[in-house]
């Protein structure tokens, strides 16, 4: 099993590249000597293979090993040769957990740090005129440092509670590209619906300049609109006209030109970059979606028309390839399965997902909240690395036009001393303004779950409602929930709603966790907030707890945990192998609120 489709949707250059997923040579590294052995230059004789982008924790990866080993060791040939002059050779990786240094024929070519996000190195100096050359990879994991972004991902060296299998090394793809030293080195697309306009900020390689930039921007194949435009520095910034009569504009919303999750219309957009006699030197495809994110009067807005969120908890894990999906397919599959269960999105749990899903995400029309790994503790080192990874993240997932929202904490982790600590809130407020320094066509979250400092929108998580619709407590859930003066007087947890000298300002609220039904009629140890004996007191139980959500009118949105069961939690509508726990059908018609179904054309459609 390897992935072999490319790997950067939103971004790609008509070129020569190749998959480097598959079989690798492997070695632990328990004692640390493999620096010192030169293990470079050659693995230990006792090494043995891997399935390269799956961890070694993972099935898929044919090792299938869940003890912890920080320091592991990659290694295999490469099938290229020195570039000819005026080309440049760049190795690609998805994600390597935590650390990483890359090797090219015994030289070091680069170090990252980062256990989400995406790096590139030029290797191309490396390179000699042999037609094999040798890429190794050390990657360390420090299971026990809880300064490292681990978001689910358990410290104690075994799943258990809400903490899964850790995940150590190569886990996302590995792919080089040869590629002309006149290139465009990456783009930014920035949508503007109120004026449907595109803004482009194209960064270039110095080779490129003096040559020129063609921009080639086309609707279901018909040629929308041209620019080209004259490279004078490495930044060049456009701003292009996408409907350029006014008959058009004024009938611009009933075209179905506009990106949502019921009609996900995309423009591709072609980037071609000629040297100054004219020739070809790259060529780059990406595509954007024409769509408007904003609040109002307590609202989350799509395309300045209310949206209300029905988003389900999306973990990310598989039972053969743990963060890693076993198959680019396996995206398109959740994402079906929960928009046919009712969903119009996600709230991507704790890890920043393969592009792959995005790009899914942005096809089928699906509403993505972004998150990050979370840190266990706030520290000196803890802050640094949670910043790196927002810089990290904002930057390479800007343009997919799914994602709606950035989310960077999760229910005090990471900043543990949140509500009465002044210098903990004011992480919590730089982060927020940090992602909005990086994007302000989003919103963003602060602290989901409870004590929020600043925020465009306030999350929410109860799971107390009880185990009957006569209980006590699903009684006190219901009245809870009923208005904004309850939901945010009465705190659903240990925990208050605001972190102290914090209040409500107006923002949507959201509940951004509840549910959690665990339903698995073969498991007896399986883990939920509640349980469920049948399918039909599974969907009982789905109509009890959703009831009280559709009584509320405070609410402007759910998101509910959660998508599959993982591990020991049995609590998703699907089972750990994507099968549904009840009829998609009877899923989605609860799931749906009748009042809050699609886009309506006013805010007053969703009021009582």
């Amino acid at each position: 099993m390897a992935r072999t489709e490319y790997p950067r949707p939103q971004f790609v250059r008509d070129g020569d590249w190749q998959s480097l997923n598959g079989t690798w040579q492997f070695s632990f590294d328990d004692d640390d000597r493999g620096r010192g052995a030169h293990w470079e230059n050659g693995l230990p004789n006792n090494h043995t293979q891997i399935n390269v982008p799956f961890v070694y924790q993972a099935p898929a990866s044919g090792i299938d090993d869940q003890t912890v080993h920080d320091i592991v060791w990659y290694q295999r040939d490469l099938a290229i040769t020195a570039p000819q002059a005026g080309q440049r050779a760049l190795l690609h990786f998805g994600a390597v957990d935590y650390f990483a240094d890359v090797f090219v024929n015994g030289q070091l070519v680069g170090h990252h740090e980062g256990g989400d996000s995406s790096f590139t190195f030029d290797i191309t100096d490396a390179l000699t005129a042999d037609a094999q050359q040798v890429l190794t990879v050390r990657a360390e994991d420090r299971t026990y440092d809880e300064t490292l972004p681990r978001g689910k991902q358990s410290w104690t060296g075994h799943a258990e509670a809400i903490w899964y299998t850790n995940s150590t090394g190569i886990w996302q793809p590995v792919w080089l590209e040869v590629v002309n030293a006149a290139r465009l080195e990456s783009v930014r697309l920035t949508p503007d619906l109120d004026h449907t306009s595109i803004g482009i900020a194209a960064e270039l390689s110095d080779a490129a300049i003096g040559g020129s930039l063609k921009i080639a921007i086309s609707f279901k194949g018909e040629l929308v609109a041209e620019d080209t435009v004259r490279i004078v520095a490495n930044h060049t910034v456009r701003s292009i006209d996408l409907v350029q009569q006014h008959i058009f504009r004024t009938s611009f919303h009933n075209d179905g030109w506009t990106w949502t999750p019921e009609n996900p219309n995309l423009f591709d957009i072609t980037f071609t970059v000629l040297a100054v006699d004219g020739q070809q030197t790259d060529t780059v495809a990406s595509y954007f979606g024409l769509r408007k994110v904003s609040r109002e009067n307590g609202m989350i807005f799509l395309n300045n028309r209310p949206c209300y969120q029905r988003l389900v908890l999306d973990q990310g894990y598989w039972p053969e390839g743990l963060l890693t999906a076993p198959t680019d397919e396996a995206f398109k599959k959740d994402i079906e399965l929960a928009k046919a269960a009712g969903f119009n999105g996600c709230r991507k749990h704790q890890k920043v997902e393969d592009p792959r899903f995005l790009y899914w995400a942005d096809k089928l029309g699906y509403l993505v909240w972004e998150e990050i790994a979370s840190v266990p503790y706030f520290s000196e080192n803890s802050v640094d690395r949670v910043i790196d990874a927002w810089q990290d993240t904002v930057r390479r997932d800007y343009n997919h036009p799914s994602i709606i929202m950035w989310v960077p904490f999760n229910e005090s982790w990471g900043v543990d001393r949140i509500h009465y600590d002044t210098q903990v809130q004011h992480f919590s407020t730089a982060v927020y303004h940090l992602v909005h320094t990086l994007d302000d066509t989003r919103l963003v979250m602060t602290n989901d779950g409870w004590e929020t400092t600043d925020g465009d929108v306030i999350g929410i998580h109860n799971y107390s409602h009880g185990d009957s619709a006569e209980s006590a407590a699903y009684h006190h859930f219901k009245d809870t929930l009923s208005t904004t003066e309850k939901i945010l007087d009465q705190s659903s947890a240990n925990w208050a709603n605001f972190a102290n000298g914090y209040t409500y300002q107006g923002q949507p609220i959201v509940l951004s966790e509840f549910g959690g039904i665990g339903f698995d009629a073969s498991r007896k140890d399986g883990w939920g907030y509640t349980r469920a004996t049948s399918v039909d007191n599974y969907l009982s139980e789905l109509t009890r707890v959703l009831d009280a959500l559709q009584a509320s009118e405070c609410l402007w949105g759910y998101c509910y945990t959660q998508l599959t069961d993982v591990m020991q939690e049995v609590n998703g509508v699907l089972t750990k192998d994507r099968e549904p726990k009840a009829p998609l059908e009877e899923l989605h018609k609860r799931f749906v609120f009748p009042r809050f179904g699609r886009l309506n054309d006013t805010a007053a459609d969703y009021r009582h």
